[in-house]
């Protein structure tokens, strides 16, 4: 049995635009093409989009999954080495469930209390979070996404893990921004979406059109979303806003 692009985009949440990158990278090629232009896949294909899927969910980038797929020999044997990983991240879901719960209780003690929010900064605030699965979010933008995969592999595990580092203190900086109260147009938040945008825009090209799209990702996208939010509440928001600004004022 076969299901065209379409069928299979349904099936798997997958866009029907990541499913044909995935194709041109060779990572996910269809069983056969009709004689009409359209991709089908098979059972095989599927069980391989699976995988990718779940290679993604733990955090893997393009390249790396192809490396993973292009060595395994079992799938059976593949498949358990997948079921441990997702029972790490089981465990990590539950220590980052943990801290958002820990979060809301604070916020909610400062709000009875008649004191202002405040951003805390310990480490445990950041508990089974990982910045670098933030990238999920970019499913719908895979040419960005492919840069960013690129990128990424040339750099070593501590340029990796001081990336992270930065790109969550730029969450602190407009959590902190937020809870002062400062406008999304106003120059100091601009100046954090400025630095995102050239951080983006020094590994390809970015429109207008497509850092607004990023932009209302940050709530759109339930990941990402919940990401902001597990940082401070109505931040995903936030963000969106500032770069729908930054985009008005500076790119149109």
């Amino acid at each position: 049995m076969a299901w065209p692009t379409a069928e299979v985009a349904r099936m798997s949440g997958v866009t029907a635009r990541t499913l044909r990158h995935y194709d041109e990278i060779g990572l996910l090629p269809p069983a056969w093409i009709g004689t009409n232009g359209h991709r089908y896949y098979e059972e095989g294909e599927l069980l391989r989009l699976q995988q990718i899927l779940v290679l993604r969910a733990l955090g893997l980038g393009l390249p790396e999954i192809g490396k993973v797929l292009a060595s395994q020999v079992d799938e059976v044997e593949a498949l358990r080495g997948h079921h441990r990983r997702l029972l790490a991240e089981r465990d990590r879901l539950d220590a980052l469930a943990g801290t958002v719960a820990r979060t809301i209780t604070e916020l909610e003690h400062s709000r009875r209390d008649g004191r202002p929010m405040t951003i805390n900064r310990p480490e445990n605030l950041f508990e089974g979070i990982q910045p670098a699965q933030y990238q999920e979010t970019l499913r719908d933008f895979p040419e960005l996404a492919g840069a960013i995969d690129r990128h990424t592999a040339t750099m070593s595990d501590a340029e990796i893990e001081a990336g992270q580092r930065e790109r969550t203190a730029r969450m602190i900086r407009l959590a902190e921004l937020m809870a002062a109260g400062t406008p999304a147009d106003a120059e100091p938040v601009q100046a954090e979406i400025d630095a995102q945008y050239r951080v983006l825009a020094e590994l390809r090209a970015v429109s207008a059109e497509e850092y607004r799209a990023l932009g209302r990702a940050c709530v759109d996208n339930e990941p990402w979303r919940a990401a902001y939010e597990s940082i401070a509440p109505g931040l995903a928001a936030y963000q969106r806003d500032a770069i729908a600004a930054y985009v008005t004022t500076r790119l149109s």
